[in-house]
Protein backbone atom coordinates (compact mmCIF):
# COMPACT_ATOMS: atom_id res chain seq x y z
CA UNK A 1 0.00 0.00 0.00
CA UNK A 2 1.14 2.93 -0.62
CA UNK A 3 1.55 6.27 1.68
CA UNK A 4 -0.87 8.53 0.03
CA UNK A 5 -3.59 5.44 0.13
CA UNK A 6 -2.84 4.96 3.53
CA UNK A 7 -3.45 8.31 4.58
CA UNK A 8 -6.70 8.25 3.03
CA UNK A 9 -7.78 5.15 4.46
CA UNK A 10 -6.74 6.69 8.04
CA UNK A 11 -8.45 9.85 9.33
CA UNK A 12 -6.46 12.32 10.35
CA UNK A 13 -4.83 12.62 13.83
CA UNK A 14 -6.65 16.05 15.89
CA UNK A 15 -4.21 17.06 18.68
CA UNK A 16 -6.03 19.51 20.79
CA UNK A 17 -4.44 22.03 23.60
CA UNK A 18 -7.24 23.46 25.61
CA UNK A 19 -6.82 27.45 25.08
CA UNK A 20 -5.44 27.81 28.80
CA UNK A 21 -2.35 28.48 30.49
CA UNK A 22 -0.62 25.03 30.74
CA UNK A 23 -1.84 23.88 33.97
CA UNK A 24 -0.14 20.41 34.79
CA UNK A 25 -1.15 17.35 36.54
CA UNK A 26 -0.73 17.43 39.96
CA UNK A 27 2.97 16.95 40.64
CA UNK A 28 3.13 15.97 44.29
CA UNK A 29 1.02 13.00 43.15
CA UNK A 30 4.57 11.40 41.92
CA UNK A 31 5.78 11.44 45.58
CA UNK A 32 2.84 9.51 47.27
CA UNK A 33 2.06 5.97 48.09
CA UNK A 34 0.38 4.07 45.80
CA UNK A 35 -3.21 2.18 47.30
CA UNK A 36 -4.97 -0.70 45.88
CA UNK A 37 -8.14 -2.26 47.14
CA UNK A 38 -9.66 -5.43 44.84
CA UNK A 39 -11.34 -7.76 45.97
CA UNK A 40 -8.58 -10.21 44.23
CA UNK A 41 -5.14 -9.75 43.90
CA UNK A 42 -2.18 -12.55 42.42
CA UNK A 43 0.97 -10.85 42.99
CA UNK A 44 4.30 -12.45 40.29
CA UNK A 45 7.28 -11.21 42.34
CA UNK A 46 9.42 -12.89 39.79
CA UNK A 47 8.01 -10.96 36.71
CA UNK A 48 6.70 -7.94 38.33
CA UNK A 49 3.14 -7.81 37.58
CA UNK A 50 0.39 -7.77 39.78
CA UNK A 51 -3.11 -8.07 38.92
CA UNK A 52 -6.08 -7.22 40.70
CA UNK A 53 -9.75 -7.86 40.35
CA UNK A 54 -13.08 -6.94 41.70
CA UNK A 55 -14.30 -3.16 41.71
CA UNK A 56 -10.68 -1.77 41.65
CA UNK A 57 -9.88 1.14 42.87
CA UNK A 58 -5.98 2.78 42.89
CA UNK A 59 -5.27 5.94 44.16
CA UNK A 60 -2.07 7.65 44.84
CA UNK A 61 -2.58 11.47 45.91
CA UNK A 62 -4.83 12.98 43.98
CA UNK A 63 -5.02 10.47 40.89
CA UNK A 64 -7.75 7.62 41.23
CA UNK A 65 -7.98 4.78 38.91
CA UNK A 66 -11.25 2.34 39.03
CA UNK A 67 -12.23 -0.63 36.80
CA UNK A 68 -13.22 -4.29 37.37
CA UNK A 69 -9.74 -5.59 36.34
CA UNK A 70 -6.20 -3.69 37.09
CA UNK A 71 -2.46 -4.95 36.15
CA UNK A 72 0.36 -3.35 37.30
CA UNK A 73 3.66 -3.75 36.33
CA UNK A 74 7.47 -2.49 37.00
CA UNK A 75 10.21 -1.75 35.53
CA UNK A 76 13.60 -2.35 36.62
CA UNK A 77 13.86 1.65 37.84
CA UNK A 78 10.91 1.42 39.51
CA UNK A 79 8.29 2.85 37.21
CA UNK A 80 4.91 1.63 37.15
CA UNK A 81 2.49 0.72 34.50
CA UNK A 82 -0.90 0.44 34.75
CA UNK A 83 -3.96 -0.99 32.79
CA UNK A 84 -6.99 -0.75 33.93
CA UNK A 85 -9.87 -2.84 32.25
CA UNK A 86 -13.70 -2.19 32.66
CA UNK A 87 -16.95 -1.20 31.37
CA UNK A 88 -16.07 1.78 31.55
CA UNK A 89 -13.19 2.00 33.54
CA UNK A 90 -12.22 5.83 34.91
CA UNK A 91 -9.55 8.39 35.37
CA UNK A 92 -9.49 11.26 37.49
CA UNK A 93 -6.45 13.68 38.88
CA UNK A 94 -6.44 17.23 40.47
CA UNK A 95 -4.34 19.54 38.17
CA UNK A 96 -1.62 21.55 39.54
CA UNK A 97 -2.06 24.82 41.41
CA UNK A 98 -5.77 24.83 39.99
CA UNK A 99 -9.40 23.48 41.77
CA UNK A 100 -10.11 21.40 38.82
CA UNK A 101 -9.82 18.11 37.50
CA UNK A 102 -9.22 15.84 34.68
CA UNK A 103 -11.48 13.17 34.18
CA UNK A 104 -11.38 10.03 31.32
CA UNK A 105 -13.14 7.08 30.79
CA UNK A 106 -12.52 4.26 28.05
CA UNK A 107 -12.97 0.15 28.28
CA UNK A 108 -9.12 0.39 28.23
CA UNK A 109 -6.75 3.08 30.39
CA UNK A 110 -2.93 2.77 30.39
CA UNK A 111 -1.57 4.99 32.81
CA UNK A 112 2.34 5.09 32.78
CA UNK A 113 4.87 6.99 35.26
CA UNK A 114 7.71 7.31 33.78
CA UNK A 115 6.27 8.63 30.49
CA UNK A 116 3.62 10.52 32.60
CA UNK A 117 1.04 9.46 30.09
CA UNK A 118 -2.84 8.37 30.09
CA UNK A 119 -4.39 6.77 27.35
CA UNK A 120 -7.85 5.91 27.11
CA UNK A 121 -9.24 3.02 24.31
CA UNK A 122 -12.68 2.22 23.04
CA UNK A 123 -15.57 5.04 23.90
CA UNK A 124 -13.06 6.84 25.18
CA UNK A 125 -13.63 10.30 26.50
CA UNK A 126 -11.23 13.24 28.28
CA UNK A 127 -13.47 15.95 30.54
CA UNK A 128 -11.34 18.74 32.03
CA UNK A 129 -13.35 21.55 33.70
CA UNK A 130 -16.44 22.06 31.07
CA UNK A 131 -14.39 21.09 27.81
CA UNK A 132 -14.84 17.47 26.46
CA UNK A 133 -13.59 15.31 23.90
CA UNK A 134 -14.59 12.13 22.59
CA UNK A 135 -12.44 9.61 20.24
CA UNK A 136 -11.63 5.56 19.71
CA UNK A 137 -8.33 6.64 21.18
CA UNK A 138 -7.48 9.78 23.60
CA UNK A 139 -3.41 10.17 24.91
CA UNK A 140 -3.47 12.64 27.58
CA UNK A 141 0.44 13.90 28.22
CA UNK A 142 0.54 15.21 31.63
CA UNK A 143 3.69 17.12 31.03
CA UNK A 144 2.41 19.21 28.37
CA UNK A 145 -1.37 19.28 28.57
CA UNK A 146 -1.81 18.10 25.38
CA UNK A 147 -4.74 16.09 24.68
CA UNK A 148 -4.33 13.91 21.34
CA UNK A 149 -7.56 12.26 19.51
CA UNK A 150 -7.82 9.63 17.08
CA UNK A 151 -11.12 8.32 15.59
CA UNK A 152 -12.39 5.11 13.98
CA UNK A 153 -10.14 4.19 10.53
CA UNK A 154 -11.68 5.32 7.70
CA UNK A 155 -11.86 1.20 6.79
CA UNK A 156 -14.18 0.11 9.73
CA UNK A 157 -17.45 0.30 9.16
CA UNK A 158 -18.84 3.15 9.89
CA UNK A 159 -15.62 5.16 10.56
CA UNK A 160 -16.38 7.01 13.48
CA UNK A 161 -15.16 10.59 13.80
CA UNK A 162 -13.78 12.68 16.75
CA UNK A 163 -16.15 15.07 18.82
CA UNK A 164 -14.85 17.87 20.83
CA UNK A 165 -16.78 20.38 23.16
CA UNK A 166 -14.66 23.60 23.72
CA UNK A 167 -16.32 26.37 25.36
CA UNK A 168 -15.22 30.06 25.38
CA UNK A 169 -12.57 31.41 28.44
CA UNK A 170 -13.31 34.49 29.98
CA UNK A 171 -10.89 37.03 28.87
CA UNK A 172 -8.45 38.38 31.63
CA UNK A 173 -10.34 41.88 31.75
CA UNK A 174 -13.49 40.94 32.02
CA UNK A 175 -15.21 40.07 35.19
CA UNK A 176 -16.48 36.90 36.32
CA UNK A 177 -20.32 37.36 36.82
CA UNK A 178 -21.66 37.50 40.23
CA UNK A 179 -23.41 33.97 41.17
CA UNK A 180 -26.88 34.38 41.87
CA UNK A 181 -28.14 34.06 45.11
CA UNK A 182 -31.28 31.84 45.73
CA UNK A 183 -34.42 33.44 46.25
CA UNK A 184 -36.32 32.53 49.26
CA UNK A 185 -39.52 30.77 48.77
CA UNK A 186 -42.42 32.42 50.73
CA UNK A 187 -45.88 31.69 50.47
CA UNK A 188 -48.03 34.21 48.51
CA UNK A 189 -49.46 37.00 49.36
CA UNK A 190 -51.56 37.75 46.36
CA UNK A 191 -53.17 34.62 45.93
CA UNK A 192 -56.68 33.61 47.89
CA UNK A 193 -57.04 30.45 48.33
CA UNK A 194 -59.26 27.56 45.92
CA UNK A 195 -62.82 27.57 46.77
CA UNK A 196 -64.39 24.47 46.52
Amino acid sequence: MNVSAHKKIFPPLLCLMFASAPALAERADRDKPVHIEADQVLVDDAQQISTFTGKVQMTQGTLIIRGDRIVVTQDAEGFKHGTAYGNLASFRQKREGMDEYVEGYGERIEYDTRAETADFYVRAKVKRNLDEVRGDHITYDQKTDIFKVHGKPASDTPPKRVRAVLQPKPKADQPKPAPNPALPIAPSTTLTPEEN
